[in-house]
C-alpha cells in the first residue's frame, strides 16, 4: 500500500461519522480498505484517523456536488449510505412544518438518489462486482403514528434501492455488475442522533451498539455482497442477521399525543 491508500480497493460511506454508519466505515477499514466519509461532523475517537473526511451537508447541493465529485474521482469498490435525519422528536402529522419535512426528504431520500446516482456507473466499471449498501429502518414496515415523515422517506428509499436492485439483476449475465443490500437494526441502536432525543440519564444498556453491524459490512467487504444482492437483512445485536422476510424487526412504534418528542 502506499502512503496516499492509491493501490487498496477504496469505499465510501455517507453519513460515516458517527451510528451505524461509523460502525460500517470502521469495519471496511479494518478490512482493509480506504475509507472516504461524507458528512457533516467529523469523525472522532478511536480509528478516527484512517478515516478520510469531506465535510458535506446533504441539504447544500454545492456541498454534495463537491462531495461525491471527489469521492468517483478513483475506483469505488463499496458505497455505504447511512446519512439519517429524524426529525426532532415523534409528532403528529398536523404538527409537522414543511421545513422539516423536506429536510427528512433532503436527507433520507434524496441524499441516497445523488449518491447512487454518481456512484452507480464507477461501481459498476470496477473489475469485480461492487457492492452498495442502503442502511434501512424498521419504520418501513411498522409506520406508526408519529413518524410520518421518518416513515415515508425510508419507505421510498428502500424502494428505490429495490428497484435499481431488480434492474442490476436484469442487466447482469452471470454476475451481477453491482450488487445492493439493506441493512437494518433488529432494534434501537445507541447513536448521537438518538441521545439528543433522549432525556439525561436515560438507561441505553438494552441498545444495540454500531459496532453490531461490523460482521456484516466485514463480509460485503470480503464477498462484494455475493449471494445477498437485493436482500434485506435484519441486524441484531450479536452482529447476526438474518431476512427480514423471515422475521420482520420489531416495531418501535407508540402511542403519543400532541407535542410529544422522543
Amino acid at each position: 500500500m502506499t502512503a496516499n491508500g492509491r493501490n487498496r480497493r477504496r469505499a465510501l460511506v455517507v453519513g460515516g461519522s458517527t451510528g451505524i454508519g461509523r460502525g460500517v466505515a470502521d469495519a471496511w477499514a479494518d478490512a482493509g480498505l480506504d475509507v472516504m466519509v461524507l458528512s457533516r461532523s467529523a469523525p472522532t475517537g478511536a480509528g478516527a484517523d484512517r478515516l478520510r473526511w469531506l465535510a458535506t451537508d446533504l441539504t447544500d447541493p454545492a456541498q454534495v456536488t463537491r462531495g461525491l465529485t471527489a469521492a468517483v474521482e478513483e475506483p469505488l469498490h463499496a458505497v455505504c449510505y447511512s446519512a439519517v435525519h429524524y426529525g426532532g422528536g415523534r409528532a403528529l402529522f398536523k404538527d409537522c412544518d414543511e421545513t422539516e419535512w423536506r429536510r427528512q426528504i433532503d436527507v433520507n431520500l434524496h441524499g441516497l438518489w445523488l449518491t447512487l446516482a454518481r456512484t452507480q456507473p464507477v461501481l459498476r466499471s470496477a473489475e469485480t462486482p461492487g457492492v452498495f449498501l442502503g442502511i434501512s429502518s424498521e419504520v418501513v414496515y411498522n409506520a406508526g403514528p408519529g413518524r410520518s415523515g421518518y416513515a415515508a422517506s425510508k419507505a421510498a428509499a428502500s424502494a428505490l434501492l429495490d428497484s435499481v436492485a431488480q434492474e442490476e439483476t436484469a442487466e447482469a449475465s452471470d454476475t451481477e455488475a453491482l450488487r445492493i443490500v439493506q441493512a437494518l437494526p433488529a432494534g434501537m441502536v445507541d447513536t448521537p442522533g438518538i441521545r439528543r432525543r433522549r432525556p439525561q440519564g436515560f438507561d441505553y444498556s438494552t441498545y444495540m451498539e454500531p459496532a453490531s453491524f461490523a460482521p456484516l459490512a466485514r463480509e460485503l467487504a470480503a464477498t462484494a455482497g455475493a449471494g445477498l444482492h437485493g436482500a434485506h437483512l435484519v441486524v441484531d445485536d450479536t452482529g447476526v442477521w438474518y431476512p427480514a422476510r423471515e422475521k420482520m424487526p420489531r416495531s418501535q412504534s407508540r402511542r403519543i399525543s400532541s407535542g410529544t418528542a422522543s
